[in-house]
C-alpha cells in the first residue's frame, strides 16, 4: 500500500513519519500495536510553573500540570511509556532545599517507566543521588558509566526491557562525560565509558538476543555541536540497531523530529523536548506484529494553563 493511502485510511494525519509497508488488513485485524511514548528532559527541578513575570516562559510547565496531561493521555491510550533523558535536578530552590528528594517522589507519582542521568543529577554529590535512589520507583538506565566502588554501584542498570501491548521495547542510554562539567568530588570514582561503543553493544543485545521490537536510547549527550564532540546526531550516524534517540542536555526545542541514517543506512529518529518541563514530548509508535514494520508520528505538547482535550 502506498504511504499516502496508509496515512489517509489509518487516520494518522500528515505528521506521520513512515517506515515499512503496513497492509490495511493488519490494522483491521488488530495486528498493529500502538504505543504512546511520552518523554521529558532537562526538567531542572521546575516543580512550579514558571512565574507570571512577563518573561517568555511565564505560566508554562509545572509538575501538577504535567501529571494532569499525562493522566489525560493515559485515560485515552492503553499502552503509554513515560521516559526522561536526564538533568532531573538543579535549577530552583526546591533542589537547594530538598536535594532532589522531591523530584524523584513526583516522578514516581507520575508513573515514569525509566530515566537516565544527566550531569546536573550529580550536583548534590553521588552520595546524595544514591541516598535518594529508593524514592524513584522506576529504573535508571545507565549504559556508559561504571559505578563500581561508588555509592551508586548496583543502583542502575545498563539496559531494560518493557513490554507494552505485546511488544518488547528495549531501553539503553548514552550519558555525557562528567569531567569538565561536574567537580570530581561530586561524581567520585564514576568511570566514563565510550557512549557509542556501549550504545551499540546494548542495542545489539536488545535487538538480536532479546528480540526487541523497538530500541530506544535515552541520551544526555546533546543534540548537535559545531565541533566533533559526540552528540545525538553523531551517535545516530555511528549506531546499529537503535530506532529512536530521546535526547537532552542542549535544551533543544525541536519543532519536528530528525531522521539520521545509521551505519547500515537505516533511519534513526531523534527528538528532544526543550527544558524546564515546558513541553511533554509525544511519539506515537505503531508496530506490526511478526513483520516488525513500524511507523511513528511525533510532536511536543505544551504543559500550560489549559489542557487541550485533543491530546
Amino acid at each position: 500500500m502506498k504511504r499516502r493511502n496508509f496515512l489517509h485510511q489509518a487516520g494518522l494525519g500528515s505528521l506521520l513519519l513512515y517506515s515499512g509497508n503496513f497492509p490495511m488488513d493488519a490494522w483491521s485485524n488488530g495486528d498493529i500495536t500502538k504505543i504512546t511514548i511520552l518523554h521529558t528532559n532537562d526538567v531542572h527541578s521546575r516543580i512550579d510553573p514558571f512565574p507570571m513575570d512577563g518573561s517568555r516562559n511565564a505560566g508554562q510547565g509545572g509538575a501538577a500540570r504535567r501529571k494532569a496531561l499525562i493522566d489525560s493521555i493515559r485515560a485515552k491510550e492503553p499502552h503509554v511509556l513515560l521516559l526522561d533523558a536526564g538533568d532531573i535536578y538543579q535549577g530552583t530552590p526546591y533542589f537547594n532545599f530538598f536535594k532532589g528528594e522531591l523530584e524523584f517522589k513526583l516522578m514516581s507519582e507520575m508513573g515514569y517507566d525509566a530515566a537516565t542521568l544527566g550531569n546536573h543529577d550529580f550536583d548534590a554529590t553521588i552520595d546524595q543521588l544514591a541516598a535518594n535512589r529508593h524514592l524513584a520507583k522506576f529504573p535508571f538506565i545507565v549504559s556508559n558509566y561504571d559505578f563500581s566502588n561508588t555509592p551508586m554501584q548496583g543502583l542502575s542498570q545498563p539496559y531494560h526491557i518493557i513490554r507494552k501491548g505485546g511488544a518488547k521495547i528495549g531501553l539503553l542510554s548514552a550519558c555525557i562525560e562528567l569531567d569538565g562539567l561536574v567537580p570530581k568530588a561530586w561524581y567520585g570514582d564514576t568511570q566514563y565509558l565510550d557512549p557509542v561503543a556501549h550504545a551499540n553493544k546494548y542495542a545489539t543485545l536488545l535487538r538480536e538476543e532479546e528480540k526487541c521490537d523497538y530500541v530506544i536510547c535515552l541520551s544526555h549527550l546533546g543534540y548537535q555541536y559545531r565541533d566533533e564532540k559526540i552528540s545525538d546526531v553523531k551517535l545516530a550516524s555511528l549506531s546499529k540497531n537503535i530506532d529512536l534517540i530521546i535526547g537532552g542536555h542542549t535544551h533543544t526545542f525541536m519543532k519536528e523530529p530528525r531522521w539520521v541514517k545509521n551505519l547500515a543506512g537505516e533511519p534513526v529518529l531523534i527528538h528532544q523536548a526543550g527544558w524546564g518541563g515546558i513541553l511533554l514530548g509525544k511519539i506515537e509508535l505503531f508496530i506490526e506484529r511478526n513483520r516488525k514494520n513500524t511507523c511513528v508520528s511525533c510532536k511536543s505538547l505544551p504543559v500550560g494553563e489549559v489542557l487541550n482535550s485533543a491530546y
